[in-house]
């Protein structure tokens, strides 16, 4: 069992911004072809703590060098205001040809920046009337420090980045870290953020929907990474991409509050699979808002998880245990079968 830390994914990872987003499209594309294997993640909830979650995303990628495994990923608001991380993921890469756990790998890196890669695709797969030159961040946690960085690779031409949280002063701390170069500005409201340009990232904790589409401009495209933000009347009336609508169509996301409304799923156009397999720009509808739901496929995960184990086995990298598993015992002489 190959065992790889924190400090081993971020040594992977830091600067292979592209290889990530090529890495996550191949998920996308591969899953568009029926060369994936996706299961309904599990949701572990706790009745006394019911803001708390640990979710099991098992997957199988197809292909060349296929791949299988699960992320175990917990979400626990609370650990922010205690200074601590609110999410924390491990993923188990399985032999395929054994079925035995090879790597037990640190994964809340690969887990946001696999999530922002998906979004800053999206973004540059759709692109709107006229290039994006600005974002507008709504929570200004981990996840959209991610979204800023990728969309940075993916659609160059951002050069000014509007900020909501409730929080304000972990705005106010976003703001001082943003890169040199950049824009950057505190909105006073969610409307106003939202208002403020044809991106907008949703990366939240909120649990309900608690705001509609009508402060964003026609033409939009809304990154809904959180799932939850939007009310079901409001995604109604979009333009809806999602990346598998068997998987968002769950939990009690808006998209599924949406399809629970009107008894189908007819308000969902596209996924985003397609869209990357057909190799044009998917021109937004300039009178309307597009928004991107994203429920998260553990094959993105596997994906992003195979180059930091790639990465770390050519340089040596990460932690062996040789005793994890049991030992074989494929050359031990069959007892029962001596004795018979």
């Amino acid at each position: 069992m190959l065992v790889i830390g924190n400090a081993t994914v971020r040594g992977v990872l830091d600067g292979r911004d592209g290889d990530v987003l090529d890495a996550v499209r191949h998920a996308y594309t591969a899953h568009a072809e029926g060369r994936s294997a996706v299961p309904h993640s599990v949701f572990l909830r706790f009745p006394e703590h019911p803001k708390n979650r640990i979710i099991g995303l098992p997957a199988h990628l197809g292909g060349a060098d296929e791949i299988a495994g699960i992320k175990w990923i917990s979400s626990f608001p609370d650990n922010v205001e205690a200074g601590l991380e609110r999410a924390s993921a491990a993923i188990i890469l399985n032999s395929l040809r054994t079925g035995h756990p090879e790597a037990l790998i640190e994964a809340s890196v690969i887990s946001a920046r696999r999530t922002a890669a998906s979004a800053a695709l999206a973004a540059a797969a759709m692109p709107g009337a006229a290039a994006e030159t600005s974002v507008s961040l709504i929570g200004c946690g981990v996840i959209n420090r991610e979204v800023l960085r990728f969309l940075r690779v993916a659609v160059p031409g951002i050069r000014s980045v509007r900020l909501f949280d409730l929080n304000r002063r972990r705005a106010l701390d976003f703001a001082r870290s943003c890169p040199p170069g950049l824009e950057v500005e505190v909105a006073e409201t969610i409307g106003e953020a939202m208002a403020a340009s044809p991106l907008v990232s949703f990366a939240s904790t909120a649990a309900v929907p608690h705001v509609g589409l009508e402060h964003c401009r026609p033409g939009t495209l809304v990154l809904h990474l959180s799932l939850r933000d939007l009310t079901p009347e409001s995604v109604l009336e979009a333009v809806n991409v999602v990346d598998d609508a068997d998987h968002v169509c769950r939990a009690a996301t808006s998209v599924h509050l949406a399809e629970q409304l009107v008894g189908n799923r007819d308000f969902i156009s596209a996924a985003i699979g397609g869209i990357l397999s057909a190799g044009e720009p998917y021109r937004r509808d300039p009178g309307k808002v597009t928004v991107f739901s994203p429920f998260g496929l553990g094959i993105l995960d596997l994906a992003v998880a195979r180059l930091v184990r790639d990465v770390a086995v050519d340089r040596g990298w990460g932690v062996r245990h040789d005793d994890f598993l049991p030992h074989s015992r494929a050359a031990a002489p069959d007892v029962l079968g001596a004795a018979g």
